[in-house]
């Protein structure tokens, strides 16, 4: 009987210390997901506050061409979205390859490097605007092309002109950008865009609304605004924000330039591809009937999706640089739990604003237009805008993954399967053999997406971590971090 009795106590025992085995579990888990946290959102709210910040300038002057007429938010947008868009996805990307090195330089220690790196990107993007410079000077050409009615044509083409200086602007823009966000400086990135915002709404108005500049105004208050952005952010570095960092201009920039082209082009065409994915939606579009309501209508129902992709965007900047800083100190573990704690983070965000779209439906467009025919075709794509936002909550986060442990290139062949040979053939197959219309062509560009969202998640889950910390030091020599001491 006491025998019994001990080996009930003995099991009650042993169960009370399971159970608190796992409590304890729970408890660490809780805290490192706490502590993650934190670290995230160090970078991801600043970098959400300034890219929605910026993105705004952006809607606040389609929303004052919105009102100047119907043709004039059409040529507004599909300047700003294909001429613009093409070159804004193709140089953010190419920035983008500073997060990698930067990142995890910085993790490193190798503090020195980041103003190389910065030096550096500032020479690849610059040619990079020279040669891209022809599209802004044969935009109507170009359109025409793409099947744009002429007088849409012309008109965009017209206003593309006067948005070559914001082309420049994404040359030293992006990178001063990274280079601050590498090294946490999260918060000097969105005091300098809140204040850009706040000069655009004001120039705006008076170009726009009080001096009547019309078009041409809209245009070029937008160019002076991101000018301004990019001048506070360049007088703060070169000023002495960063003395760990910016030793001033240096030749050793001119070193290694051709890996830095590399690994950048890889990145822009990872990057680019994603960018232009939704923006040839609006080409398509535009050669269905009644192009002029249904451009006005998907153009804002992106300008919506753009608005609130600024908040995984700041995932896909926060778990970047998260995952870049654990592998460059070598902690292969570290970079895994960051990532799990970022997407499930970004998802529930998602999450959230698919309800808020499924509720204001028949309202949100009342921000860009008064047509009633115009708010009647948002009001149709609403299920699919909602759908859209709650998948570009993951696949942004899991693209940051890649670019922290430098998949770009990989990266790159995904989303040219994804996009370009299952999403827009599949989204014109819809649209016009089963005349469906931008409904169809916009759900059939969601299943690349889709499709897109499964093979990096897949890419992630199979990752080995502890070789990609080893790859991380290998990259580094690669370009120069150990070049000299700090």
């Amino acid at each position: 009987m006491e025998s019994s009795r001990d080996q009930m106590a003995a099991l009650l025992d042993r169960s009370g210390g399971d159970r608190n085995e796992e409590d304890q579990e729970v408890a660490g888990l809780a805290k490192r997901s706490w502590i993650e946290s934190k670290k995230l959102w160090q970078i991801v709210g600043p970098a959400i506050f300034s890219r929605v910040a910026i993105y705004s300038m952006n809607v606040i002057t389609q929303a004052f061409a919105g009102h100047l007429g119907d043709l004039e938010l059409a040529s507004i947008s599909i300047a700003n979205t294909v001429i613009v868009g093409f070159n804004f996805g193709l140089m953010l990307g190419m920035a983008s390859a500073m997060e990698t090195l930067c990142g995890q330089a910085y993790g490193a220690r190798k503090l020195h490097m980041l103003g190389i790196y910065l030096q550096r990107s500032w020479i690849v993007l610059f040619l990079c605007a020279v040669l891209l410079l022809p599209m802004y000077l044969f935009a109507t050409q170009v359109l025409l092309l793409t099947g744009q009615t002429p007088e849409l044509a012309a008109q965009a083409g017209a206003v593309s002109l006067w948005f070559i200086p914001i082309h420049f602007c994404f040359v030293f823009f992006f990178p001063l950008v990274r280079f601050l966000q590498c090294q946490l400086k999260n918060n000097v990135n969105a005091a300098f865009s809140f204040a850009a915002l706040f000069v655009h709404v004001f120039i705006t108005w008076l170009f726009v609304s009080r001096l009547k500049f019309g078009l041409v105004g809209t245009a070029l208050t937008l160019s002076f605004s991101w000018w301004a952005a990019a001048a506070m952010q360049f007088a703060y570095v070169v000023g002495g924000g960063c003395p760990d960092t910016w030793k001033g201009f240096s030749l050793e920039a001119f070193v290694g330039l051709w890996d830095f082209t590399k690994l950048s082009a890889a990145s822009g065409v990872m990057l680019c591809l994603e960018n232009w994915y939704y923006r040839i939606l609006i080409l398509l579009t535009g050669n269905l009937k009644n192009a002029k309501i249904a451009v006005d209508a998907i153009s804002i129902c992106m300008n919506i999706n753009g608005w609130e992709m600024m908040i995984p965007l700041g995932f896909f900047a926060g778990t970047g640089v998260r995952v870049a800083n654990e592998l460059g100190a070598g902690n292969g573990r570290a970079a895994k739990f960051a990532t799990i704690v970022s997407v499930t983070t970004s998802s529930v965000i998602g999450l959230f604003f698919w309800v808020l779209i499924m509720s204001l439906h028949d309202k949100f467009a009342l921000i860009f237009t008064s047509s009633p025919i115009v708010i009647e075709a948002v009001d149709k794509l609403s299920v699919i805008l909602a759908v859209t936002i709650l998948l570009n909550s993951i696949q942004p986060v899991l693209s940051g993954v890649a670019v922290g442990s430098g998949w770009q290139a990989t990266a790159a062949y995904v989303n040219i399967g994804s996009y370009y040979l299952i999403g827009i053939p599949l989204g014109v197959f819809m649209g016009w053999v089963f005349d469906l219309g931008v409904q169809g062509i916009w759900a059939g560009m969601i299943g690349g997406t889709v499709v897109q969202t499964l093979i990096l998640a897949f890419i992630t889950i199979r990752c080995d971590w502890e070789k990609e910390v080893l790859l991380a030091n290998s990259r580094m020599k690669e370009h120069g971090s150990s070049s000299r001491k700090p």
